[in-house]
């Protein structure tokens, strides 16, 4: 592991401060510590969602069954979307 030369500045509230705290006393580790690995872990599973994804031989078999069937029409799907939703209007109120 190389030394750590970079830093993060972070502002947070009395209450943010505060659970931190305590969430990292409970994990035995310094609040730099605790926050570093929590937010690589998040930053790692946000990435590791979009770059690869680990199936077992059962499961790609399954999943690239699906990739090679055609489209099929499911029955009301596209009327479904096609039709104005409640985020559409602006009130937020069903179209009638």
């Amino acid at each position: 592991m190389s030394a750590k030369a970079e830093r993060l500045h972070l502002r947070v509230d009395a209450e943010q401060k505060a659970l931190l705290e305590a969430a990292s006393e409970a994990a035995g580790a310094s609040v730099s510590t605790f926050v570093l690995k929590a937010a690589t872990d998040a930053a790692a599973d946000v990435l590791a969602d979009r770059r690869a994804f680990l199936l077992d031989e059962d499961a790609w078999r399954v999943f690239d069954e699906a990739l090679d069937r055609p489209a099929q029409d499911v029955s009301g799907l596209r009327d479904l979307l096609s039709e104005p939703t409640v985020l559409d209007d602006p009130a937020g109120e069903a179209q009638r």
